[in-house]
């Protein structure tokens, strides 16, 4: 995070050492540790607070595109619904139309090529 090496970790140590002194150096680091733990919490807690307003924006999104297509969805449910209602309903294929016939009085001459 602050990307602090070791050698600059020993020189933090050594001024704190020389400037704080031994005595007081094991609360001055406790304090400090309090308070790096309180801006981890607080910079927890305001990281989740803006995850859930990005998720419910996110959601109230979502909801907007789902009633979109529900309201799409209806629309046509509802016109093929009144077309159906409209058409003939089909309960088998289409009736076959019987091929036209020659009349048995009908009397015209063999086909084929031969004098009887």
């Amino acid at each position: 995070m602050f990307d602090i090496g070791a050698a600059e970790l020993l020189v933090i140590i050594v001024v704190a050492v020389i400037v704080i002194g031994p005595k007081d150096l094991p609360l001055a680091m406790r304090t400090a540790g309090r308070w790096i733990g309180k801006a981890r919490r607080v910079s927890a807690h305001f990281r989740s607070g803006i995850d859930t307003m990005v998720r419910e924006a996110e959601l109230e999104d979502m909801e907007k595109k789902w009633k979109a297509q529900n309201e799409e969805i209806m629309r046509r449910s509802a016109a093929l619904t009144e077309a159906e209602e409209g058409a003939p309903v089909m309960t088998g294929p289409p009736p076959v139309e019987a091929a036209p016939s020659a009349d048995k009085d009908d009397v015209s001459a063999p086909k084929g090529g031969g004098d009887v």
